[in-house]
């Protein structure tokens, strides 16, 4: 196997893992007075049920899940764990924390322990077909 066809066969291999860790990666967004607007066509994962989006807002070490809620609403939730930090994973209705088992509903509500407290919260606004999510305002 000659150099370029290492490369291309790497680079073919790395697409198609990428392609199935493509939940992993953060949108990149960048806040606007402690403001991130998201015109909701523009990720289509937003207009599915259940839909997920992960957002990383500028300047934040810590990345964002924006979940489609059952009623046409919007839920922006911090995806670290409240019992020890993991960070959860989306899994259809639920958050699951990978290192203790302690299970989220999509509105970051404690459903089984051992984590006691929700998931940080952060409001957001859906106004002709914008999101807009205050970062500065977390519950």
């Amino acid at each position: 196997m000659d150099r370029r066809e290492f490369v291309i066969l790497g680079l073919g291999t790395m697409a198609g893992m990428l392609t199935g860790c493509s939940s992993l990666v953060a949108t990149p967004v960048t806040p606007v007075a402690g403001k991130v607007r998201l015109t909701v066509r523009n990720f289509p994962a937003l207009s599915r049920p259940r839909g997920a989006l992960k957002i990383l807002p500028q300047g934040q070490e810590t990345p964002l899940y924006v979940l489609a809620e059952d009623d046409g609403g919007y839920a922006v939730l911090s995806p670290i764990c409240t019992h020890l930090g993991c960070t959860v994973d989306v899994d259809g209705a639920t958050l699951l924390c990978p290192c203790h088992g302690s299970t989220y509903d999509r509105r970051g509500r404690v459903l089984r322990g051992p984590a006691e407290r929700p998931l940080r919260r952060y409001p957001s606004h859906l106004s002709d077909g914008v999101l807009e999510i205050d970062l500065r305002e977390a519950a």
